[in-house]
């Protein structure tokens, strides 16, 4: 392709997929639906015009899917603010994405092997990806939500993803391994193997938050995250959960005072401690931006519309996504006591890490996935139309506070006040008012 051509055409993209996350944000509507279809229309023009060299693109999808996940990660991290006012809400997100998830791999992996000739242990690792919530979807989505059901969603969904994660490496090193999936043995490995990881996370927060700290170089953010993508590369040819690790940097970046006794704070300089990590947090969100905007755009770019032609994948895709969601208000209806769904059920979007991880299963040599009807096409259905569901559950939501508070204010601004509102000493009008 020609040079010129390509430099016309990348910034168009990012300004495209700029002005998608601005509608998004107005509208309440997934931008990786808009870049999506944007690939999709792209690959239909590109196929209509003969071009060749989608090959390229297909290879860049997994890699941009690895980047993306470290950066979706470390971004949900920084953005969990571990307060004593919002201990409980942690608690309660980390228990609705561990119990939903863990009944959600259970369910579909069942109709999975009820619907196929596949195995049970294989069926689980279809069933994982599907039931991971996506947080870089469900985060901005809940945006107009009240303060305690927003902070629940960035709770849940960061979990979720982490979990799941977790589980799916877990499920398919027992698979290759030929052992049972649930056994005594493998699960205490596990849980040792985690402690070990967490210990082992907290020694390398400290060690390069301290690197943050005395690097006087200009550039020393990239670095960091060029470490962290080195510690997760380095951790999968171990095969240990190196996520986790980036895990726990960004909970400890995002919650410094939390980690820091009062006694250690005056070795902190505070005030320039809080513009570094504000300028890490800024540009890791920019970058995780401009990463999802590329591995969206060609994940679209290598679906063809021949994909939406047979209705084999909507049968499979609709009642796997219907079971899930029947679990997630089943959740939410016994342990909030409410029958009619409030607007968290609908929050369930799936996404980066669903795809990205049906990449790995494809890329790891499993045979007995040929030919069989769970495929990319059922995780798309499933993807598109989990994004068409929360979108139609958020519209329905009452209007945000600070649609009421406008509304009030417009309200009292034509309302003239009496004599006595005048003179109560009480009332004596704000700067905001």
């Amino acid at each position: 392709m020609d040079t010129k051509l390509i430099l016309l055409i990348l910034p168009l993209l990012i300004i495209f997929s700029y002005l998608f996350d601005a509608f998004s944000r107005k509208t309440k509507f997934p931008s990786v639906l808009l870049l999506l279809g944007t690939g999709i229309i792209a690959r239909a023009f590109a196929d209509w015009s003969g071009f060749v060299g989608s090959e390229l693109l297909n290879e860049l999808i997994a890699v941009l899917g690895t980047v993306g996940l470290i950066l979706i990660v470390l971004e949900g991290a920084l953005e969990l603010q571990i307060k004593k006012d919002n201990v409980g809400l942690l608690l309660k997100g980390g228990l609705a994405a561990g119990i939903i998830l863990i009944i959600n791999i259970f369910i579909v992996s069942q109709l999975i092997v009820f619907l196929t000739d596949l195995s049970s242990n294989l069926a689980v690792l279809l069933a994982v990806p599907l039931s991971i919530i996506s947080s870089a979807v469900a985060i901005p989505s809940s945006t107009g939500l009240e303060d305690k059901d927003k902070e629940f969603i960035v709770f849940e969904s960061t979990f979720s993803d982490i979990l799941g994660i977790l589980i799916f490496n877990y499920a398919l090193g027992q698979y290759q391994k030929q052992e049972l999936l649930i056994a005594a043995e493998p699960l205490f490995k596990l849980g040792i193997q985690l402690i070990g990881i967490v210990v082992l996370s907290f020694l390398i927060a400290i060690l390069l938050f301290q690197l943050l700290k005395r690097i006087t170089h200009h550039v020393k953010f990239f670095l960091i995250i060029a470490l962290l993508i080195l510690l997760y590369a380095l951790g999968k040819y171990l095969h240990l959960p190196a996520l986790v690790t980036i895990f726990i940097f960004g909970l400890f970046l995002g919650n410094i005072s939390a980690f820091f006794p009062e006694s250690l704070s005056s070795y902190i300089d505070s005030e320039k401690t809080t513009k570094e990590l504000r300028d890490f947090h800024v540009l890791t969100g920019e970058s995780t931006f401009l990463v999802r905007t590329f591995f969206f755009l060609f994940f679209g770019f290598s679906i063809t519309l021949d994909n939406f032609l047979s209705p084999v994948p909507y049968f499979y895709g609709l009642l796997i996504l219907g079971a899930m969601f029947l679990i997630r208000y089943g959740y939410f209806a016994v342990s909030e006591f409410k029958i009619p769904p409030s607007t968290k059920v609908y929050l369930s979007p799936r996404g980066l890490i669903s795809i990205l991880l049906f990449f790995q299963l494809r890329e790891s040599g499993i045979s007995g996935l040929e030919n069989q009807p769970i495929d990319e096409k059922v995780l798309l259905i499933v993807i598109i139309f989990s994004m068409l569901i929360m979108i139609a559950g958020t519209l329905k939501k009452s209007p945000n506070k600070e649609e009421e508070i406008a509304f009030s204010i417009t309200n009292q601004e034509t309302t003239e006040p009496t004599n006595t509102e005048l003179i109560n000493e009480n009332d004596v009008p704000t700067s905001e008012e």
